[in-house]
């Protein structure tokens, strides 16, 4: 396992620079944000405006703090996003804005490139135990958290993000605070 620290995560502006992106995690490291295959971000939403296009990208948001924001994407119903929503996947190439509720939004962006990877993002309540899996994994904190892994222990503090080897061996263990995010990678196999 591997903690990814709130304070080493990778300050950016969006791709149409309407806002700023903390980036947690990319595949493969170093990619931009034109040839990634996956992408673990955090934005803050400012104001009202597009979301960046991103062609072949599947794309999940999540909010993590503010009174959240009314999603319109590709001109269907707006959707309503707060605290309580659960994560709203959507097609990152379909045109897509905001309007915020009530004044700035952080949300949490999980980007996978169709035929590279596949991703889903599960909200759970702690504690929760995690056997496990040949899926890559991520824990997003959203408060103060507890992590035990054997006779491993370690804290997690607010938008820390846990990275957890596929096929780990043994239970991981996160309690205390709020809800923890799950996020886990699936890579796709093409046809040989």
């Amino acid at each position: 396992m591997k903690i990814l620290r709130a304070s080493d995560h990778k300050r950016m502006p969006w791709k149409n620079g309407g806002g700023e992106t903390v980036e947690i995690a990319v595949f493969p490291a170093g990619a931009s944000i034109e040839d990634f295959d996956w992408r673990i971000s955090l934005a803050t939403v400012a104001s009202d405006g597009p979301f960046s296009i991103f062609p072949g990208v599947d794309r999940t948001l999540s909010i993590l703090s503010g009174a959240g924001m009314e999603l319109t994407i590709d001109g269907g119903e707006p959707l309503i996003l707060d605290l309580d929503s659960e994560p709203c996947p959507f097609p990152a190439d379909k045109p897509a804005s905001a309007r915020l509720a009530n004044g700035i939004v952080t949300d949490l962006n999980i980007m996978t490139r169709r035929g590279r990877f596949s991703h889903r993002i599960i909200r759970q309540p702690t504690p929760v135990s995690l056997p496990p899996s040949p899926s890559l994994r991520f824990i997003l904190a959203t408060g103060k958290h507890a992590i035990a892994f054997g006779s491993e222990k370690a804290d997690l503090g607010p938008f820390d993000c846990l990275a957890l080897e596929s096929d780990g061996a043994g239970n991981f263990v996160v309690s205390g605070g709020k809800d923890v995010f799950l996020i886990e990678l699936y890579p796709e196999v093409g046809d040989e």
